[in-house]
C-alpha cells in the first residue's frame, strides 16, 4: 500500500469514528462512561468490516454434566471385551457406513449423517471444575484471571451489543447453571446466562422471574392495573425521566411476562406427538424449549443434562439416561432439520471429559467408571458443520488418542469461525489487558488446529 492509499484509509476511519462520536451526542451519551462507551461503540464500527462472516446464528450446546463414558455413546470398543465395556458389547451400525455407536442410542445412529463425531478430544485433566473450565473457555487455569465461557463470548459478540433486540436473553441455559465456574468471567454478570429453573417437562414450565406457579394470565394483568391505580406519583409527577425510563423497564417486563416473547417457554402449543418424540422427561423437554429458543433468535442456549458422573453402578445408569438422550438429541437434530434450522444452528455435545475405559469392577466401584481427560468424545452438527464424519481416533482401548488430537480451542475455534466471530478480536477487560477471544499456542495453550476436515 502506497501513502495514497493509507491516507485514504486513514481518512475513512477517522470519517468513521466523528460519525460514531456525533452518533452519540446527538443520542446523549456524554461523560466519562459515555466516551468508553464511544470508544468501544467506535471500535465495533472499525471491525465491523473485517469480521469473518458465519453461516451459523445460534449454537445449542448439551452439557453432559459430569463427564460421559466415550466407550458407552460414540465410540465403541467391542474388542476389548468385558473389563473395558461390560455388558455394552453390541454398538450399532448407523446410517453412514463405517460409523457404529453404541447399542443405547438407535435413535441417534439413524440420524449420524447430521453430525460429526470427534474422538480424539484431549486435554488431561481429571478434576470437574477444572476441566469444566477448560473445555468451556479454552483456556488452563491458573493465571489469575477468569476467562468467559463460550456462551458469554457469543452473547458478548451475537447479543445486545451487536444489535439482538429480543426480551429474551441472549445466552440461557436449561435449567440450571453449572455451578463450575462463573460462565462470564471478567466480562461481568451483564454476561451471565440467563437460567430458567423449572422443569419444561411440567405444565406450566415455571420459568423464574417469566412464569409464576399458580399465578393465571389475568391474574398477572389483574395485578398490573391495580398497582397502576395505587401509583399515584407517576400520575402526578409528568416528564420526570427516571420515572419514565422506570416504566419503560416495567412494559419490558410485562412484555415478557404476557407478550408474546415469555410463550416460547409456552410448549403446551407444541403437538403431542412432537412432545412425545423428544420425550416426556425434563432433558426431553429441553432439548424442544432449546429449538423453540433458537427458533426465536435466542444465540445461545445450554442444557445442563446432569447425571454422568458414574463412579458407581455406571452400567445402570447408562440403561436409564442413554435411552432420554437418545430420544431427546435424535428428535432435536430431526426436528432442526425439518424446520431449516440444521444449517444455522451449531448443536455441540459433550462434557468436561469421558470416563475411565477400563472398568472399576473392584470394591467400593463395583462396576463404575471414573474421571478421564485424556481422551474423550464430542459430537458436533450444523452451523457449517458437515455431517456423517469422524474426526481423530483413540487407540484399540479407548485410552490414549492415536490420531489427530482435538484440543478445546481447537472446537471454540471452530465454533467461533462459523459464527461470525473473529478470533482475534479483543475481549473487554476491567483492567485493560489486551486478550484475545482465542487464546494462541504462544499463551501456553496446545492446539491441534481447527476442525477444517468437517468445516
Amino acid at each position: 500500500m502506497n501513502d495514497e492509499q493509507k491516507q485514504r484509509v486513514r481518512g475513512r476511519v477517522l470519517q468513521g469514528d466523528g460519525m460514531c462520536r456525533r452518533r452519540l451526542l446527538q443520542q446523549g451519551l456524554f461523560g466519562a462512561a459515555g466516551l468508553v462507551l464511544g470508544e468501544r461503540m467506535c471500535a465495533a464500527a472499525r471491525g465491523a468490516a473485517a469480521e469473518p462472516k458465519g453461516k451459523a446464528k445460534s449454537v445449542i450446546q448439551i452439557w453432559m454434566w459430569g463427564g460421559p463414558s466415550h466407550l458407552d455413546t460414540f465410540d465403541p470398543k467391542p474388542e476389548a471385551g468385558n473389563a473395558y465395556c461390560g455388558p455394552l458389547i453390541n454398538p450399532i451400525k448407523t446410517n453412514v457406513d463405517g460409523i457404529m455407536v453404541g447399542e443405547l442410542l438407535p435413535l441417534l445412529a439413524k440420524q449420524a449423517d447430521k453430525y460429526s463425531i470427534i474422538r480424539s478430544m484431549t486435554h488431561g485433566i481429571n478434576a470437574h471444575e477444572t476441566a469444566s473450565y477448560m473445555v468451556q473457555t479454552g483456556r488452563k487455569p491458573g493465571d489469575g484471571q477468569v476467562y468467559p465461557s463460550v456462551g458469554a463470548v457469543v452473547s458478548l459478540f451475537k447479543g445486545y451489543d451487536a444489535g439482538y433486540k429480543g426480551l429474551i436473553p441472549p445466552y440461557v441455559v436449561l435449567t440450571t447453571p453449572q455451578g463450575r465456574f462463573s460462565e462470564a468471567g471478567f466480562l461481568g454478570s451483564k454476561y451471565k446466562p440467563f437460567a430458567t429453573g423449572g422443569d419444561p417437562a411440567k405444565n406450566p414450565f415455571v420459568v423464574e422471574g417469566v412464569v409464576a406457579e399458580g399465578v393465571s394470565e389475568q391474574r398477572q394483568k389483574d395485578r398490573r392495573e391495580f398497582m397502576h391505580k395505587l401509583d399515584t406519583l407517576g400520575g402526578a409527577v409528568k416528564g420526570d425521566e427516571e420515572l419514565a425510563a422506570f416504566g419503560r423497564c416495567e412494559q419490558q417486563a410485562y412484555d415478557l411476562i404476557l407478550g408474546d416473547a415469555g410463550k416460547v417457554f409456552n410448549l403446551s402449543g407444541e403437538k403431542d406427538e412432537l412432545r412425545d418424540q423428544y420425550g416426556r422427561t425434563t432433558f426431553g423437554q429441553a432439548c424442544l424449549a432449546a429449538r423453540r429458543l433458537v427458533e426465536r433468535g435466542v444465540p445461545y442456549v445450554t442444557i445442563n443434562y446432569k447425571g454422568w458422573d458414574t463412579h458407581k453402578q455406571h452400567f445402570t445408569a447408562m440403561r436409564r439416561n442413554l435411552p432420554m438422550l437418545d430420544k431427546g438429541m435424535a428428535t432435536l437434530l430431526e426436528d432442526l432439520s425439518g424446520r431449516g434450522l440444521l444449517d444455522t444452528t451449531i448443536v455441540w455435545w459433550g462434557g468436561e471429559f469421558g470416563r475411565t475405559p477400563k472398568v472399576q469392577w473392584e470394591a467400593p466401584w463395583n462396576g463404575g467408571r471414573g474421571h478421564y481427560g485424556k481422551v474423550f468424545s464430542t459430537v458436533v452438527a450444523g452451523g457449517g458443520f458437515k455431517g456423517g464424519r469422524v474426526v481423530g481416533a483413540s487407540d484399540a482401548t479407548g485410552e490414549n488418542v492415536k490420531e489427530r488430537p482435538v484440543y478445546p480451542v481447537d472446537l471454540i475455534a471452530s465454533m467461533y469461525e462459523l459464527l461470525g466471530i473473529d478470533t482475534n478480536a479483543k475481549l473487554p477487560h476491567p483492567q485493560g489487558l489486551s486478550v484475545r477471544a482465542v487464546p494462541s499456542e504462544a499463551d501456553g495453550v496446545q492446539s491441534g488446529g481447527r476442525l477444517t476436515e468437517i468445516m
